[in-house]
């Protein structure tokens, strides 16, 4: 278990928040609005990045309160607080001690679904780069490294083709930062899809996708630091009448096909892409089974028949993971039975609040 408590403060819509977690899988059940989310997104805060809404700090704190947000936790035996004073930055604190957010990544794996990626396959490329990097991050939590290198030395290359700089001597070391942190980015990338890939089970009810890493155009299908660097430097003339880089590991996309026509993911029923979607989180999980590990999915079995929820809950219930789910009622988890606890979560005067209720009877307990 990696997770034993969780503590919020003015997060959201929730004044406060405190629960002590245990290894079975918690349902918050309520109407939309009623701050379910909230929850699991004050979780994917314990990560490092912006959470599962990649919103501003500013932005979670409660309406009308000045005191700014705290979120504070128990994993694995240690103490974690991560706060936003009010017109601060965030701040991580772990064991008393000031600490920085790639250190969340060393204590615990976060993992979501959330209904807006029910739009993964057919929206734009950089939806599923965020996807794929978040996947690299739950097993590599040093690709952030490699992704701010390349991302700075990018601002700095797109600086100069903004003002029409055209000697070569500017862009080559920048060139070469890029070429350096764009090959490792790719190698974790790969790997990443590589164990998902090698952790789907066809068995579980679900798809089992054949996922791909697209480099772009002009790259080799595995770039190194030479390719990488040569394609860089090709392309400076139509970079500098865009003003921008337009190609690099910042385009790359993520290619899925599955079943034995080998659909593609773009072309599949809204059905077929939501499964796919939950099989390729669902490996994911099961790939970091020596990890500790949270997995949050929102809204989850909004669209699911009761045989296929009978089916996702039976796999959460075999996975080493935390896990907690949101829906709009108690009747969406009954598949789950006595295996998951059930928190009814409720909104009055902009106020969220829980009760936990039996499975059996419905009735509070103590």
């Amino acid at each position: 278990m990696s997770l034993s408590r969780l503590t919020l403060a003015q997060f959201r819509s929730w004044p406060r928040f405190d629960l002590s977690l245990d290894a079975r899988p918690v349902a918050l059940y309520g109407p939309n609005g009623s701050g379910k989310t909230n929850v699991l997104e004050a979780i994917s805060m314990l990560s490092p990045g912006r959470g599962m809404r990649a919103a501003a700090p500013a932005d979670q704190a409660r309406q009308g309160v000045g005191a700014g947000w705290r979120i504070r936790a128990e994993i694995g035996g240690r103490l974690v607080e991560t706060t936003a004073p009010p017109g601060a930055r965030r701040e991580v604190v772990l064991d008393d001690k000031p600490a920085p957010q790639v250190a969340l990544g060393a204590l615990m794996r976060v993992i979501w679904l959330t209904p807006a990626m029910d739009r993964l396959w057919t929206d734009a490329p950089e939806g599923r780069r965020r996807f794929l990097d978040r996947v690299t991050l739950s097993f590599q939590p040093d690709h952030a490294e490699a992704a701010l290198t390349y991302d700075k030395a990018m601002r700095e290359r797109n600086r100069l083709l903004r003002d029409q700089v055209t000697d070569p001597g500017w862009y080559r070391a920048l060139e070469a930062q890029m070429a350096e942190a764009g090959a490792q980015m790719t190698q974790n990338r790969r790997a990443a899809i590589d164990a998902i890939m090698a952790a789907q089970d066809g068995g579980n009810g679900f798809p089992v996708a054949r996922l791909r890493l697209m480099p772009g155009e002009g790259f080799a299908d595995d770039p190194d630091v030479s390719n990488i660097a040569t394609r860089l430097a090709e392309m400076r003339p139509r970079d500098l009448a865009a003003g921008r880089s337009l190609t690099g590991p910042h385009r790359a996309d993520l290619g899925a096909n599955w079943g034995a026509d080998d659909m593609p993911a773009a072309l599949s029923s809204t059905g077929e892409q939501k499964a796919l979607l939950l099989s390729l989180i669902l490996a994911n999980a099961r790939a970091l089974s020596d990890q500790p590990l949270v997995l949050l999915l929102d809204e989850v079995a909004a669209h699911l028949d009761a045989d296929r929820r009978a089916m996702l809950y039976d796999q959460i219930a075999q996975l080493s993971a935390q896990t907690l789910l949101t829906g709009t009622g108690a009747e969406l988890f009954a598949e789950f039975g006595d295996r998951a606890r059930r928190l009814a979560v409720s909104r009055a005067d902009g106020a969220s609040r829980f009760a936990e209720h039996a499975a059996e009877t419905g009735s509070d307990r103590p």
